[in-house]
């Protein structure tokens, strides 16, 4: 589900699980696990990427939606933990958005220090509402605060991009910089943070009348479009 490579001193984690990088527990817990492991072997800065044309679509429902209720608020756990872990990463996270990247995608990327997107007729966005699931109030001060993207770069060259940012900082002094940038992002990694306790409520929602039922409308539109 990920492909790690090195450059120097920067870690690039790309998002390998076709066909369309949709995030699952698999892929949640990979991907803290992974981040975890990268930072405590020395890694000084990491860059999330996907494959050329999309960085991630977002939550796998129709997967979600086989699970049960008890399996669903792990899920929504595990997901704002990562969250949490990338925003107060102690080292410097970009995202490479190398495509499309709607709904957990976008999150994903808004979470990390930095955003380089590819440049093209690309989405990203927050459309968690058009299939019944209320955006959690600070993910929705997050976009406001940051801005969705940095940077754009062109076709193939985010994660070259990203790298470049990562090692401009990686010149400075570490403790300095890295105390400062978290000091820098306080409220963000607080909101953050405040978001593990939103998992209960997420959960609450998902099993909702309405947002079952636009769910499942959303497995059929992709069922036929795949078909």
């Amino acid at each position: 589900m990920l492909k790690i490579s090195m450059r120097d001193s920067v870690a690039e984690i790309r998002l390998d699980r076709p066909p369309v990088n949709a995030m699952n527990p698999e892929l949640i817990r990979s991907l803290a696990t992974t981040h975890a492991n990268l930072v405590a072997d020395g890694a000084a800065a990491i860059v999330i990427s996907g494959r050329q044309g999309l960085f991630s679509a977002g939550l796998d429902v129709p997967e979600l939606l086989r699970l049960a209720h008890g399996e669903v608020l792990e899920f929504w756990t595990e997901f704002f933990s990562l969250m949490s872990a990338l925003a107060a990463s102690p080292v410097p996270v970009a995202a490479a958005i190398t495509g499309h990247a709607p709904a957990g995608g976008a999150v994903l990327a808004l979470h990390c220090d930095y955003r380089v997107a590819t440049r093209g007729d690309f989405l990203i966005g927050l459309n968690e509402v058009q299939v019944g699931l209320p955006v959690p109030p600070n993910i929705l001060r997050m976009p406001l605060q940051y801005g969705l993207v940095d940077e754009l770069a062109d076709e193939g060259g985010a994660v070259d991009a990203a790298v470049l940012w990562a090692n401009g900082l990686l010149e400075l002094p570490p403790l300095a910089m890295n105390t400062t940038r978290l000091a820098a992002k306080k409220i963000l990694v607080d909101m953050a943070e405040a978001n593990l306790r939103y998992a209960n409520k997420a959960t609450e929602y998902w099993f909702s009348e309405e947002t079952q039922r636009m769910m499942r409308k959303l497995v059929a539109k992709l069922t036929t479009k795949q078909n």
